[in-house]
């Protein structure tokens, strides 16, 4: 079947939404680079415009403020994506594979976390984290932080797990793999993609933590970007040029982590739309 050419106008008006949505897209990072160069005169007579001279002094006053934020933020979201994929991985193995007692029920109680706000459970969540001394800790954070993601990557994984063939199983069970071995060889390439995805969703949840953070970390220095950048501009004069330098630079860190992983998560995507 011959395939239909488009008209000039379909075509004129296909471009411009796209080129359209790309501008919307891109237009908060551009106004965060102009104002990241101006002080606060020039960002009140001329906000969206660029403005001679440049104050440089704005990134490195921003750098100074939020690179001890992003290196806390990048500990606790890769800390909490390791144990949350670890202990989900082995979990769904086990759910998927084997019939454990009261394991329905066990299931249905997973199943019922899912449709829990995680705002409700903040003041039990913040008395139990008391009593364990985790407060006031990047790795205490990170381990509730994986505790709460624990529930979706296994409803997921467990389903993938489920329809995987038995006698991909069953042949490294006659080669003498351990339980162990069949995660790591079988069930771990099989779901590489769903893996990666969940591996993604977990580290940007993690990386945009706020509400946790905020009442569990107390010293300046242990703060994750989110609530750093929050209280960076609590003060009662905004320095609008090093905020914005802040928030252009706490930004890029997502931009090149979905420009390498995008097609990991596209094809994590693609997989569940498969299996489902």
């Amino acid at each position: 079947m011959s395939r239909i050419s488009e008209g000039p106008i379909a075509r004129t008006l296909k471009h411009g939404y796209l080129w359209l949505m790309l501008a919307l897209v891109f237009l908060p990072f551009y106004v965060m680079l102009v104002i990241s160069f101006k002080d606060n005169t020039q960002f009140y007579n001329r906000t969206w415009l660029p403005t001679w001279p440049l104050h440089w002094e704005n990134w490195a006053e921003a750098w100074g403020t939020v690179g001890v934020y992003i290196a806390n933020s990048l500990f606790m979201a890769v800390t909490a994506t390791l144990i949350t994929l670890t202990v989900a991985v082995l979990a769904s193995y086990v759910f998927g594979r084997y019939r454990v007692p009261f394991g329905e029920l066990f299931w249905a109680g997973l199943i019922i976390l899912m449709l829990m706000p995680g705002v409700a459970n903040l003041i039990p969540l913040f008395n139990l984290m008391r009593r364990l001394n985790l407060l006031n800790s990047l790795l205490g954070l990170s381990i509730v932080t994986a505790a709460g993601g624990q529930v979706f990557c296994l409803y997921v994984l467990r389903n993938f797990i489920e329809d995987m063939p038995k006698e991909f199983f069953e042949c490294a069970r006659i080669d003498g793999a351990s339980h162990l071995q069949q995660v790591i060889h079988v069930v771990i390439p099989q779901c590489g993609g769903i893996i990666s995805a969940l591996a993604i969703m977990n580290f940007v949840g993690a990386w945009n933590s706020f509400i946790l953070p905020l009442i569990t970390i107390r010293d300046p220095e242990l703060l994750p970007l989110a609530v750093g950048l929050y209280r960076l501009q609590g003060a009662y004069v905004k320095q609008w040029g090093p905020l914005m330098a802040a928030y252009f630079i706490s930004a890029v860190p997502l931009v090149i982590l979905f420009a390498f992983t995008m097609r990991f998560f596209i094809r994590g995507i693609s997989e569940g739309a498969i299996k489902g």
